[in-house]
């Protein structure tokens, strides 16, 4: 017997199996799209990350988060160069404060100290006010020059901080003063992460400099930095690490001398010339630990501290990445 192509579709048995193959295949279909989807979940929603965003004078970012380890992915959309540092301020005192308190200060000594007036421009931080000696910094980014993205690991506790950043205007005004402060909110709340796993360590002291293993491959990796100890250098802060990428006309001296804000030309935009800023951990206390990742093609690079002649501290180090 002699069977029609649309008797064929018209059999109930075949119409069965065909209905019975499409539901596999789109049951499978579900399957694999959902594991698709959850394979392209945004970095940002999986690891929970704080992202931080500048595209002026601003930090863009929300102002309450959860206490324990936080990830800060900071983007730096802005032709400027930054960086964020969280400060723990006295009880009661907030960014208004350091606005309207103490950025004048600096404000105004950095303009006696560029018109050459060092000794009176130092002398003005005499007029600082007195709780100022009791700001903590604890942690932040590195330097993260424009359009460059950091991620930075930190521990904070419960409690109320300002975050600012006080790179120079070509004027010698601090960031601070043009907006760059924001408050930030510690909750009591576990964040639940937990300390990031490091494949390269480094430790940072006053007296050893900065020490790590310079064997450095290509491709992505993280970094804890362990502060063996903190002090206050000559230029009033601690020290930190900045991972900078350098073209093959890089100036490490010119670069070396940008890198303390207390000098007239430093900390001071334009950026040295053939350089990049690739993030890093801002300043932290003594004992504490602190992380960054960052992504490494073949090239020159150097680890630097925001400190007066970092080389001589054994806070300058370079190293190739092949």
């Amino acid at each position: 017997m002699r069977i029609l192509k649309n008797d064929v579709l018209e059999a109930p048995s075949f119409k069965f199996i065909i209905l019975l193959i499409l539901c596999v295949v789109h049951v499978q279909s579900c399957k694999n799209d959902k594991k698709k989807n959850l394979d392209e979940t945004p970095e940002i929603e999986k690891e929970n990350v704080i992202e931080i965003i500048t595209e002026n004078m601003d930090f863009q970012m929300i102002d309450t988060i959860a206490s324990g380890w936080n990830t800060f992915r900071y983007k730096n959309q802005s032709p400027q160069t930054h960086f964020f540092l969280i400060d723990k301020y006295p009880e009661g005192k907030t960014s208004k404060d350091a606005e309207k308190l103490v950025a004048p200060v600096f404000d105004s000594a950095m303009k006696l100290i560029m018109d050459g007036k060092t000794e009176e421009g130092f002398a003005e931080f005499s007029k600082l006010p007195e709780w100022f000696g009791e700001v903590v910094f604890v942690g932040g980014s590195g330097l993260l020059s424009p359009g460059q993205v950091g991620e930075t690991t930190l521990n904070l506790k419960p409690g109320k901080y300002i975050v600012e950043c006080y790179v120079k205007m070509s004027n010698g005004m601090f960031h601070t003063s043009m907006g760059m402060t924001k408050d930030l909110v510690v909750t009591e709340n576990d964040s639940g992460n937990k300390p990031l796993e490091a494949d390269i360590t480094i430790e940072i002291s006053s007296t050893d400099g900065i020490v790590f293993n310079d064997s450095i491959s290509s491709g992505k990796h993280t970094f804890s930095v362990y502060y063996k100890d903190q002090i206050v250098h000559e230029n009033f802060v601690g020290h930190d690490i900045n991972l900078v990428k350098l073209e093959d006309n890089a100036n490490l001296e010119e670069l070396e001398n940008w890198m303390n804000w207390a000098d007239p030309k430093g900390l001071i935009e334009p950026a040295p010339k053939a350089i990049t800023f690739m993030g890093g951990v801002n300043d932290m206390p003594t004992g504490s630990t602190g992380y960054f990742t960052a992504t490494f093609n073949p090239g020159r690079y150097v680890l630097i501290s925001e400190v007066p002649d970092a080389s001589q501290k054994n806070m300058l180090k370079t190293f190739e990445v092949r």
